[in-house]
């Protein structure tokens, strides 16, 4: 049953509380008032577009802000935490979206960060560290991360299955996981759903935070939406859809959020094809074309080679072997700054350590790859140039900023990725590769940056779509090309492409596509 905001919500067994939370920083009253409960054993989503409060109350709950009004009661009794250690002594425990892993360390010191076995004399006791560790990644079906690996090597699905585990290594009694799946592929996010569900059987109480609203209805067994830092209502997940989800977050219909390629519109000629591409250890014989005015996806698990496969295009990390050819002409495309001049750009799936620079404004951003387009015929920048460019790609990308001289790192996660689009906009290229292009942004943010896409397609541009979410890439795309260890293992038209099709592909084996609401 659907609860507005100003009735009581009588959760049986409920293990965790929040009374009239209110959190205000300069200028922004986060949190206005907002009652939370989580009943014992059972899976609460947090739902709201960026700068809803999701995050706030996250952080209010998990010991990192404390709130200016308000309390807060864990099993019946009152509690105020004075940092995150508080409350991972209490039993709360947060996973969250920019992962706090350290590269260098390895899989397992990262999981047991200042709780390592000891022996005597103040030593590791690495035998049982790693045994431990060991233990714990089967426990959620990891056993394919060796606990010796550093965290650096691994891949962001990887990253975030270590980050989940880490979290549930304190044995907490309740996890908070703020957009878990942001780096997982279908087949991944599925095994983290059985593991939440093994979690529910242990009566531990899960809140969750996604963007990807069809998650909601596969594991969550109620849900609050918050909007403008204020509670909206909550729900019993099998008594609501996804259109309720979207009105009341944002306050009204979106409608296809993907939108439709203009009727009657078809591909011009070939903007990049490969012949035989490959790179040791990362992908073997790829064939593929991406002609003017096609957004053509690219799907598969995490380490099928897709990321790697973009980075190869973009001259990141060159490939080996094989032919790329640019409008037709074979081109070695061996650094990032070459593909540029090419007319190629790439937006990275991990915007906040590789497509952003965080303590720069916008302004400074949206200019770092091509800062040659603003100098003058004495080598110097104009400023008044940046400020008009920066003022445009605001105003054209919607950009929820005080103005051009804003830090990014000030931004909500979906205005930083509206950012880094109008970054790679602005060189107006040819080929635009986006991996991820969604990731972590509310499903506002998704439909403009659809919108986005659809109309730079519409001028000619080839766009290569990476992503792991299945509805994205049938969603956006005209064509599918299926990749699964290091190969294209399949092509599908658009009217083809479906999610057990695609899935099927990439795993090799056969899907009922079933689903079912938690």
């Amino acid at each position: 049953m659907v609860r507005p905001a100003n009735q009581d919500n009588n959760v049986e067994k409920v293990i965790l509380e929040a009374h009239g939370i209110s959190k205000s920083f300069p200028g922004v009253k986060a949190l206005d008032g907002v009652d939370f409960q989580l009943g014992k054993g059972s899976v609460h989503a947090l739902v709201g577009e960026n700068g809803a409060g999701k995050s706030t109350l996250m952080l209010v709950l998990g010991g990192v802000h404390s709130p200016d009004e308000g309390n807060i009661l864990l099993e019946g009794r009152p509690v105020r935490f004075a940092s995150p250690h508080d409350a991972n002594a209490a039993g709360i425990s947060v996973v969250h979206q920019d992962l706090s892993l350290v590269p260098n360390l390895s899989v397992a010191e990262n999981i047991f960060a200042h709780r390592q076995p000891m022996r005597r004399f103040g030593l590791i006791d690495w035998e049982a560290l790693y045994r431990r560790s060991s233990e714990l990644l089967a426990r959620f079906g990891s056993e394919s991360i060796d606990p010796r690996v550093p965290v650096g090597e691994l891949s962001m699905a990887k990253r975030q299955v270590v980050e989940i585990l880490k979290a549930m290594s304190i044995d907490p009694k309740v996890l908070i996981l703020d957009e878990p799946t942001s780096s997982l592929t279908e087949v991944e996010t599925n095994e983290l759903f059985t593991n939440i569900r093994k979690l529910k059987d242990d009566g531990i109480s899960v809140i969750y935070i996604s963007h990807h609203l069809s998650e909601i209805f596969e594991i969550a067994d109620t849900v609050t939406i918050l909007r403008d830092g204020k509670r909206v209502c909550d729900a019993r997940v099998c008594d609501i859809d996804e259109n309720f989800l979207v009105a009341n977050m944002v306050g009204r219909t979106l409608g296809n959020i993907y939108g439709e390629p203009p009727a009657g519109a078809r591909p011009g000629k070939n903007v990049v094809e490969a012949r035989s591409l490959s790179r040791k250890s990362d992908f073997l014989g790829i064939d593929f074309h991406v002609a003017a005015g096609e957004i053509v996806g690219f799907s598969g698990l995490i380490g099928s080679g897709r990321t790697e496969l973009g980075r190869a295009i973009f001259g990141a990390e060159p490939a080996d072997s094989g032919e790329l050819l640019l409008h037709g002409t074979g081109v070695a495309m061996r650094s990032t700054s070459q593909a540029i001049r090419g007319g190629i750009g790439y937006l990275t799936e991990d915007r906040k350590n590789h497509g952003l620079y965080l303590d720069f404004a916008i302004k400074d951003n949206v200019v770092a790859n091509h800062l040659g387009d603003f100098a003058s015929r004495a080598g110097f920048l104009v400023r008044k140039k940046i400020e008009d460019f920066a003022d445009n790609r605001i105003s054209e990308f919607r950009v929820a900023a005080r103005g051009f001289e804003q830090l990014v790192n000030k931004l909500s996660g979906g205005n930083q990725q509206k950012v880094l689009l109008g970054t790679w906009f602005g060189i107006k290229p040819d080929f635009l590769i986006v991996d991820e292009p969604t990731r972590g942004v509310d499903v506002g943010a998704k439909s403009e940056i659809y919108q986005q896409l659809r109309a730079l397609a519409a001028k000619g541009v080839a766009i290569m779509l990476i992503s792991s979410d299945l509805l994205e890439i049938i969603g956006m795309s005209d064509r599918v090309y299926v990749m699964r260890d290091g190969r294209i293992v399949g092509e599908l038209p658009r009217v083809g492409a479906t999610e057990e099709t695609i899935i099927g592909l990439a795993t090799g084996l056969k899907t009922s596509g079933s689903k079912g609401c938690a």
